[in-house]
Protein backbone atom coordinates (compact mmCIF):
# COMPACT_ATOMS: atom_id res chain seq x y z
CA UNK A 1 0.00 0.00 0.00
CA UNK A 2 1.40 3.41 -0.94
CA UNK A 3 0.03 6.79 -0.86
CA UNK A 4 -1.07 8.39 -4.12
CA UNK A 5 0.23 11.57 -3.84
CA UNK A 6 3.02 12.33 -1.30
CA UNK A 7 2.78 14.47 2.23
CA UNK A 8 4.42 17.22 1.01
CA UNK A 9 2.60 17.24 -2.69
CA UNK A 10 -1.13 16.53 -0.57
CA UNK A 11 0.03 19.52 1.53
CA UNK A 12 0.88 22.01 -1.24
CA UNK A 13 -2.60 21.25 -3.39
CA UNK A 14 -4.54 21.56 0.48
CA UNK A 15 -3.00 25.42 0.48
CA UNK A 16 -3.95 26.10 -2.82
CA UNK A 17 -7.58 24.72 -2.52
CA UNK A 18 -10.08 26.83 -0.82
CA UNK A 19 -10.36 26.56 2.81
CA UNK A 20 -12.86 24.59 4.79
CA UNK A 21 -15.85 27.10 6.45
CA UNK A 22 -16.73 26.94 9.72
CA UNK A 23 -19.13 23.86 9.64
CA UNK A 24 -16.96 21.82 7.40
CA UNK A 25 -13.90 22.53 9.63
CA UNK A 26 -15.87 21.53 13.02
CA UNK A 27 -17.19 19.09 11.16
CA UNK A 28 -13.95 17.53 9.86
CA UNK A 29 -12.23 18.04 13.68
CA UNK A 30 -14.73 16.19 15.34
CA UNK A 31 -15.03 13.44 13.04
CA UNK A 32 -11.26 12.82 13.86
CA UNK A 33 -11.91 13.48 17.59
CA UNK A 34 -14.68 10.89 18.16
CA UNK A 35 -15.62 8.90 15.19
CA UNK A 36 -13.82 5.42 14.06
CA UNK A 37 -12.12 5.23 10.69
CA UNK A 38 -11.79 9.50 10.14
CA UNK A 39 -10.07 8.57 6.84
CA UNK A 40 -13.37 8.04 5.55
CA UNK A 41 -14.00 11.56 5.69
CA UNK A 42 -13.88 13.46 2.13
CA UNK A 43 -11.48 16.28 3.33
CA UNK A 44 -10.58 19.89 2.10
CA UNK A 45 -9.80 18.99 -1.41
CA UNK A 46 -12.34 16.34 -2.64
CA UNK A 47 -15.14 18.53 -0.75
CA UNK A 48 -13.91 21.12 -2.66
CA UNK A 49 -13.96 19.53 -5.83
CA UNK A 50 -17.70 17.93 -5.13
CA UNK A 51 -18.83 21.05 -4.18
CA UNK A 52 -17.61 22.54 -7.52
CA UNK A 53 -18.94 19.89 -9.82
CA UNK A 54 -22.09 20.46 -7.95
CA UNK A 55 -22.40 23.75 -8.66
CA UNK A 56 -21.55 23.25 -12.18
CA UNK A 57 -24.18 20.63 -12.94
CA UNK A 58 -26.56 22.49 -11.06
CA UNK A 59 -28.49 19.19 -10.30
CA UNK A 60 -32.37 18.78 -8.79
CA UNK A 61 -31.64 15.69 -7.31
CA UNK A 62 -28.24 14.15 -6.34
CA UNK A 63 -28.15 11.04 -4.39
CA UNK A 64 -25.39 9.95 -2.17
CA UNK A 65 -24.78 5.92 -0.88
CA UNK A 66 -22.31 6.06 2.23
CA UNK A 67 -23.25 9.28 4.54
CA UNK A 68 -20.50 8.40 7.09
CA UNK A 69 -20.65 11.82 9.24
CA UNK A 70 -22.41 13.78 6.63
CA UNK A 71 -19.01 16.05 4.90
CA UNK A 72 -19.81 15.17 1.51
CA UNK A 73 -23.43 15.32 1.28
CA UNK A 74 -23.01 19.04 2.84
CA UNK A 75 -20.23 19.75 -0.17
CA UNK A 76 -22.96 18.38 -2.82
CA UNK A 77 -26.01 19.84 -1.52
CA UNK A 78 -24.29 23.30 -2.16
CA UNK A 79 -24.44 23.12 -5.52
CA UNK A 80 -28.90 22.13 -5.82
CA UNK A 81 -31.19 24.08 -7.48
CA UNK A 82 -32.97 26.38 -5.19
CA UNK A 83 -35.96 23.77 -5.00
CA UNK A 84 -33.43 20.58 -5.25
CA UNK A 85 -32.64 17.55 -2.86
CA UNK A 86 -30.54 15.63 -1.83
CA UNK A 87 -31.08 11.84 -0.48
CA UNK A 88 -27.98 10.07 1.34
CA UNK A 89 -28.07 6.46 2.69
CA UNK A 90 -26.04 5.01 5.74
CA UNK A 91 -26.26 1.51 7.32
CA UNK A 92 -24.82 3.65 10.76
CA UNK A 93 -27.57 4.87 12.95
CA UNK A 94 -24.77 5.46 16.12
CA UNK A 95 -23.87 8.52 13.89
CA UNK A 96 -27.24 9.91 13.06
CA UNK A 97 -27.42 12.65 15.47
CA UNK A 98 -23.89 14.06 14.93
CA UNK A 99 -24.83 14.44 11.29
CA UNK A 100 -28.17 15.73 11.36
CA UNK A 101 -26.13 18.26 14.10
CA UNK A 102 -24.42 19.00 11.23
CA UNK A 103 -26.77 19.08 8.53
CA UNK A 104 -28.51 21.49 10.50
CA UNK A 105 -25.51 23.83 11.51
CA UNK A 106 -24.86 24.03 7.43
CA UNK A 107 -28.42 25.32 6.85
CA UNK A 108 -29.19 22.24 4.93
CA UNK A 109 -32.02 20.23 6.41
CA UNK A 110 -34.47 20.79 4.22
CA UNK A 111 -32.30 19.96 1.41
CA UNK A 112 -31.16 16.60 2.91
CA UNK A 113 -33.41 13.57 2.72
CA UNK A 114 -31.20 11.53 5.31
CA UNK A 115 -32.04 8.07 5.56
CA UNK A 116 -30.60 4.76 8.14
CA UNK A 117 -30.80 1.89 6.31
CA UNK A 118 -29.48 -0.88 3.55
CA UNK A 119 -28.81 1.27 0.48
CA UNK A 120 -29.34 -2.24 -1.54
CA UNK A 121 -33.15 -2.48 -0.48
CA UNK A 122 -33.47 1.09 -0.16
CA UNK A 123 -32.54 2.62 -3.87
CA UNK A 124 -34.87 0.23 -5.52
CA UNK A 125 -37.41 2.12 -3.88
CA UNK A 126 -36.49 5.57 -4.92
CA UNK A 127 -38.40 6.55 -7.79
CA UNK A 128 -36.55 10.29 -8.74
CA UNK A 129 -34.52 10.82 -11.68
CA UNK A 130 -31.18 12.07 -10.58
CA UNK A 131 -28.62 14.04 -12.11
CA UNK A 132 -25.80 13.14 -9.76
CA UNK A 133 -24.58 10.52 -7.93
CA UNK A 134 -22.38 10.07 -5.67
CA UNK A 135 -21.17 6.01 -4.24
CA UNK A 136 -18.70 6.03 -1.07
CA UNK A 137 -20.32 3.06 0.94
CA UNK A 138 -19.04 -0.75 1.37
CA UNK A 139 -17.14 -1.16 -1.85
CA UNK A 140 -18.28 -4.76 -2.25
CA UNK A 141 -21.05 -3.59 -3.44
CA UNK A 142 -20.17 -0.80 -5.45
CA UNK A 143 -21.07 -2.91 -8.97
CA UNK A 144 -24.71 -3.62 -7.29
CA UNK A 145 -25.08 0.37 -6.29
CA UNK A 146 -24.22 0.69 -10.12
CA UNK A 147 -26.50 -1.59 -11.40
CA UNK A 148 -29.34 -0.17 -9.03
CA UNK A 149 -28.90 3.57 -9.88
CA UNK A 150 -27.98 3.32 -13.19
CA UNK A 151 -31.21 3.53 -14.83
CA UNK A 152 -32.30 6.21 -12.73
CA UNK A 153 -29.52 8.80 -13.76
CA UNK A 154 -30.75 11.11 -16.42
CA UNK A 155 -28.91 11.25 -19.92
CA UNK A 156 -25.98 13.37 -19.68
CA UNK A 157 -26.17 12.92 -15.78
CA UNK A 158 -22.68 12.10 -13.53
CA UNK A 159 -21.74 8.42 -11.35
CA UNK A 160 -18.96 9.38 -9.38
CA UNK A 161 -16.90 6.21 -7.56
CA UNK A 162 -15.04 7.08 -4.10
CA UNK A 163 -11.57 4.92 -3.31
CA UNK A 164 -11.47 3.64 -6.63
CA UNK A 165 -7.10 3.34 -6.72
CA UNK A 166 -7.80 2.11 -2.90
CA UNK A 167 -4.38 3.44 -2.15
CA UNK A 168 -2.33 2.35 -4.89
CA UNK A 169 -3.57 -1.49 -4.10
CA UNK A 170 -5.56 -1.92 -6.98
CA UNK A 171 -2.04 -2.77 -8.52
CA UNK A 172 -1.42 -5.63 -5.89
CA UNK A 173 -0.63 -9.23 -7.28
CA UNK A 174 -2.82 -10.35 -4.35
CA UNK A 175 -5.49 -8.50 -3.79
CA UNK A 176 -7.69 -8.78 -0.82
CA UNK A 177 -12.25 -8.97 -1.02
CA UNK A 178 -12.68 -4.99 -1.12
CA UNK A 179 -9.62 -4.98 -3.80
CA UNK A 180 -11.16 -7.18 -5.61
CA UNK A 181 -14.40 -6.02 -5.94
CA UNK A 182 -12.99 -2.04 -7.34
CA UNK A 183 -10.63 -3.84 -10.00
CA UNK A 184 -14.10 -5.60 -10.98
CA UNK A 185 -15.99 -2.30 -10.66
CA UNK A 186 -13.23 -0.02 -12.53
CA UNK A 187 -13.05 -2.73 -15.03
CA UNK A 188 -17.07 -3.31 -15.57
CA UNK A 189 -17.25 1.07 -16.22
CA UNK A 190 -14.23 0.98 -18.17
CA UNK A 191 -16.32 -1.60 -20.66
CA UNK A 192 -19.25 0.14 -20.56
CA UNK A 193 -20.32 1.20 -24.02
CA UNK A 194 -23.64 3.46 -22.38
CA UNK A 195 -20.50 6.06 -20.40
CA UNK A 196 -17.53 7.95 -20.75
CA UNK A 197 -15.56 7.97 -17.65
CA UNK A 198 -12.35 9.13 -16.18
CA UNK A 199 -10.22 8.48 -13.29
CA UNK A 200 -9.12 11.43 -11.29
CA UNK A 201 -5.97 10.72 -8.63
CA UNK A 202 -8.26 12.83 -6.17
CA UNK A 203 -7.20 11.93 -2.06
CA UNK A 204 -8.35 7.98 -2.79
CA UNK A 205 -9.06 7.87 -6.84
CA UNK A 206 -12.48 9.07 -8.04
CA UNK A 207 -14.11 7.62 -10.90
CA UNK A 208 -16.18 10.20 -12.90
CA UNK A 209 -18.75 8.85 -15.07
CA UNK A 210 -21.17 10.33 -17.76
CA UNK A 211 -23.94 8.74 -18.82
CA UNK A 212 -24.54 8.91 -22.39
Amino acid sequence: MFEIVSAPLEEYIESHTSPEDAVLKALHRQTYTDVMMPRMLSGQVQGTFLTLISQMLQPKRILEIGTFTGYSAICLARGLQQEGMLTTIDINAELEDLVRNYFEQAGLTEKIDYRIGNALHIIPTLTATYDLVFIDADKQNYSHYYHLVFEKVRKGGIILADNVLWSGRVLDTNPDKDTKALLEFNKMVQQDERVNNVILSVRDGLMMIQKK
